[in-house]
């Protein structure tokens, strides 16, 4: 999927699309710096990322939890609004939606993007996830 979705995620008001260069563009946005992965189904995690027995369970049933596997963030989103929406993808990229650096400005969310959804929840800028660093035998809290 090439569009960029516009909605409010479990977490803040953010950009959705699997092309991680429209992301790049449309944040301005330094290329090194990866996107978060978000999974609405545990299937499709475990095909992507295999996760340490020490955490899955941890993973399992997080809420509004970012992790760091091997620099590779992701997040598993039990929130039933946004889970429906990842769901026909599989995955999706994820970032607040603001240019780099920035606070969340409707206007410019609004001149940006492909798809609008806005829901019930409206969009609105919210608190960031919690992010923890995961290894085989350790977990280090990063945000």
């Amino acid at each position: 999927m090439d569009k960029i979705i516009l909605t409010q995620t479990d977490t803040t008001v953010g950009f959705l699309s699997q092309n991680g260069s429209r992301l790049e563009a449309v944040k301005m946005r330094p290329e090194n710096k990866p996107f978060l992965k978000v999974y609405a189904k545990l299937k499709q995690l475990r095909q992507d990322i295999r996760i340490p027995d020490l955490h899955k369970h941890r993973v399992r049933h997080s809420k509004k939890t970012t992790f760091v596997l091997k620099n590779q963030a992701f997040r598993f989103v039990s929130d039933p609004e946004h889970a429906n929406l990842i769901h026909p993808f599989g995955w999706l990229f994820s970032t607040s939606a603001n240019k780099s650096g920035e606070r969340f400005d409707r206007d410019f969310c609004l001149q940006v993007s492909d798809i609008i959804i806005e829901d019930f929840r409206g969009l609105t800028e919210q608190s960031a996830s919690t992010i923890f660093k995961l290894n085989t035998s350790r977990l280090k809290q990063l945000r």
